[in-house]
């Protein structure tokens, strides 16, 4: 082993020790022994001191026997390069570094103001985007991924890149392999990979994967406290087990340290930590390397230098890292001129950011799959773009746009074709520059300045649609064909045809039950925009989005047994009258992450489900008027609550409980169950007429069974009310049921 990496890392560790101690010494000066330090709302107390010793740091005092710990670990400083045939004192000094910045870090949150900003994502504007520590909020989101392989592993680089160009191309590049990127510390001139990349216009925060912890070199620790984390939370290691922690992060989290431009002695000292952690790290310079394996399932320390000035190492330095750490990543191949992956599915497109988009309630616009039985009516590949392309439009332009998917294949049926189509909405958002919200003829897309300039043209959905359907449903289908209609008129002409195979599907379901089965389905399809929301499908509850009904959750389940629709055991009946089971809570608090534990599938008072933000439809209570309205996305009007859709939308969006508030499908505004146990169809006040028209045979047909003719009349729209007090009116002229209805409040 190099003498000099020992030497540096020594001397390293040896100067982040004495900052921690002067740190310490201040704090207890100033605060005294017993003031509480805590990083951010956490249960791991000081997560690598934790994990590492089993000691818990719960007041600035507790820190003194830290410290002793430090100097127990650290090697004298050497007064001239040290020669250590094994890695021994090295990976000590690496330990002690983690212990000291610990240290550093978290006494920053003990002062005033906290120095870090505290969203979950980065501001679009401003210097405040560092994020410092996850809170256990936010770790049991994340860190779930890194067990069941959505996240297979993080980078955690340190410096800056040569050019904020260069830094933006790595960080796409690791968001493309799936992997988290970690960002700390910064190079000699105080540049760091994190401005680099908000230089770049790069939208950072954990929805993103791309992580700004902190701009000192100490917030590197961050990094090592989440795989800490994971380990003890997800890996059932024990606090203390330092041999454990080792092992499982070794073999189970797939991460690295992307050492870029010069590394000093602290920085040596960081890389030391982090092969404690089985962690290698690779750099951008000629530093002396560590090339023989032991601790890292590979070498430990790999470095990358520039042989001539026309080489380019930048273009490899990624993929050199995932060799040397042992990670195999399968990455899709979809042929667009934008970076392509799970990672992409939280990117928001701003309006300012926008180059062109569909629908959304400005423009008509539906996306339907259709079977073909017909092998010869489908060429497998074949984009075809009707109506102007995206060169032939202005800068912000609204556009409609018609998806029509034609699908054939041998053991293609029918109840497939509503699971494929909902499956668009993932498939445009793991495009870079590409957003899409709602389904069926809701949708709402967007392509960005950015996107287009990469040169992402309309055929380029198509393309993402043929791949990615090969790619996931290739069992069952041949060929695939996609016409993208962008011509007003052809689209509202097809629009129609979508509506009537909507229709077609939805009545499918009608007839069964909920007591008829005793699994019901999940959908997770939208967490990348809600990570909370957890959808329960059930025979007379289609999932919020209109999309999915009981049946096609259950065909997408038997095609893709890992997809995002799993079957939930119904289990005891905890309350029937709500629509509670004990399955269902404990399936609900393991796919929330512990962040919700129960749902009623009848009430939108008690234990309401959560909305994410694809939902056909939005209900509120009116309180005066004793019963609800319900607004679908297409109606841009205001409504008697006082809000407009989009309003409502902001107070239940993103996979929060708001009892008194629900998202749901139109068809369930027929259903038996709606809403049951605050009274069902009979609270319904007021809807846009447009729904009614949409709706109305359906809940007239619903009424008329309970002995109530022409129930439709008795709903108050727009025509005749705007105002909760109009709507009062109006119901007590036609003498709506509700009046006499107990209180909903």
């Amino acid at each position: 082993m190099s003498k000099k990496i020992a030497s540096a890392a020594i001397r390293g560790a040896n100067q982040v020790a004495r900052q921690a101690e002067e740190e310490l010494e201040k704090a207890l000066a100033e605060h005294g022994p017993d003031k509480k330090v805590e990083l951010p709302d956490t249960a791991y107390f000081l997560p690598v001191i934790y994990a590492m010793t089993g000691y818990k740091v719960e007041k600035i005092g507790d820190m003194q026997e830290v410290m002793k710990k430090i100097n127990n670990l650290v090697p004298e400083e050497p007064k001239d390069k040290v020669w250590t045939p094994y890695l021994g004192p090295t990976l000590d000094a690496g330990m002690a570094t983690l212990f000291a910045d610990e240290i550093i870090e978290s006494l920053k949150y003990v002062e005033e103001p906290i120095p870090y900003h505290l969203e979950e994502n980065c501001p679009p504007e401003g210097d405040d985007f560092w994020l410092g520590a996850a809170n256990d909020n936010m770790f049991r989101k994340r860190g779930l991924e890194f067990v069941d392989g959505s996240a297979p592993g993080f980078a955690a680089i340190v410096g800056a890149a040569p050019s904020s160009e260069i830094a933006a191309d790595i960080a796409r590049e690791l968001q493309e392999k799936n992997l988290y990127v970690f960002m700390s510390g910064a190079n000699p001139d105080g540049v760091s990979f994190a401005e680099q990349l908000r230089q770049e216009g790069v939208q950072m925060g954990w929805e993103t994967r791309l992580v700004p912890f902190g701009k000192d070199i100490t917030a590197t620790v961050f990094a090592l406290g989440f795989a800490s984390r994971v380990a003890m939370a997800f890996g059932g290691v024990q606090p203390g087990d330092y041999r454990r922690n080792l092992i499982y992060n070794k073999n189970r989290t797939y991460a690295f340290v992307l050492a870029l431009d010069e590394v000093d002695d602290i920085k040596y000292a960081q890389a030391a930590g982090a092969i404690n952690f089985g962690f290698p790290t690779i750099a951008d310079t000629d530093i002396p390397e560590i090339l023989p394996t032991g601790i890292c399932t590979y070498e430990h320390v790999v470095a990358m230098p520039k042989q001539t000035e026309e080489e380019d190492i930048y273009d490899e330095i990624v993929s050199k890292a995932i060799e040397v750490r042992g990670l195999k990543v399968e990455v899709e191949e979809v042929p667009v001129p934008v970076s392509y992956g799970p990672a992409f599915e939280g990117e928001i497109i701003r309006k300012e950011d926008m180059f062109v988009e569909f629908g959304g309630q400005r423009t008509p616009s539906f996306e339907y799959l259709q079977m073909v039985k017909d092998s010869d009516s489908v060429e497998d590949g074949k984009v075809v773009v009707n109506g102007p392309k995206i060169d032939e439009i202005e800068e912000g332009s609204q556009l409609p746009l018609g998806v029509m998917v034609y699908i054939y294949g041998r053991d293609m049926q029918e109840d497939f074709e509503p699971v494929m189509e909902r499956m668009i909405h993932t498939y445009f958002n793991q495009a870079s520059g590409l957003w899409h919200n709602g389904q069926r003829d809701i949708n709402w897309v967007r392509i960005s300045k950015a996107a287009k300039e990469e040169g992402f043209t309309f055929e380029n959905m198509g393309d993402i649609i043929h791949a990615r359907m090969h790619q996931e449903y290739g069992s069952v289908l041949d060929k695939v064909e996609v016409h993208i209609h962008t011509d007003e008129e052809k689209v509202k002409e097809l629009r129609e045809d979508a509506r009537d195979a909507y229709h077609q599907r939805d009545e499918r379901i009608m007839g069964m039950e909920d007591t008829d089965v005793d699994t019901y389905y999940s959908c997770v399809l939208c967490q990348s925009f809600a990570p909370d929301h957890v959808c329960i499908i059930t025979p007379e509850r289609s999932g919020l989005c209109g999309g999915y009904t009981w049946l096609d959750a259950k065909a997408n389940y038997e095609i893709i047994p890992t997809g995002p629709n799993q079957p939930v055991k119904k289990g005891e009946c905890i309350d029937e009258e709500l629509g509670q089971w004990r399955g269902v809570n404990e399936y609900l608090e393991e796919a929330s992450r512990g962040n919700l534990e129960r749902f009623s599938a009848y009430s939108m008072i008690v234990d309401p489900m959560t909305s994410c933000g694809c939902f056909e439809c939005i209900a509120t209570i009116l309180p005066s008027a004793n019963g609800i309205m319900t607004v679908p996305r297409e109606y841009d009007g205001m409504t008697p609550s006082g809000m407009k859709f989009s309003t409502l939308a902001g107070q239940i969006g993103g996979g929060i409980q708001t009892p008194g508030f629900i998202g749901h499908s139109k068809l369930y505004i027929a259903s038996e169950k709606f809403i049951s146990a605050d009274g069902g169809f009979r609270r319904l006040v007021w809807m846009p007429k447009m729904l009614k028209e949409e709706i109305g045979d359906r809940l007239n047909e619903r009424a008329a069974k309970e002995g109530i003719e022409d129930f439709v009349s008795m709903i108050a729209d727009e025509e005749v009310a705007t105002t909760e007090e109009e709507v009062l009116e109006f119901m007590q002229e036609v003498g709506h049921p509700a009046l006499e209805m107990e209180p909903m409040m």
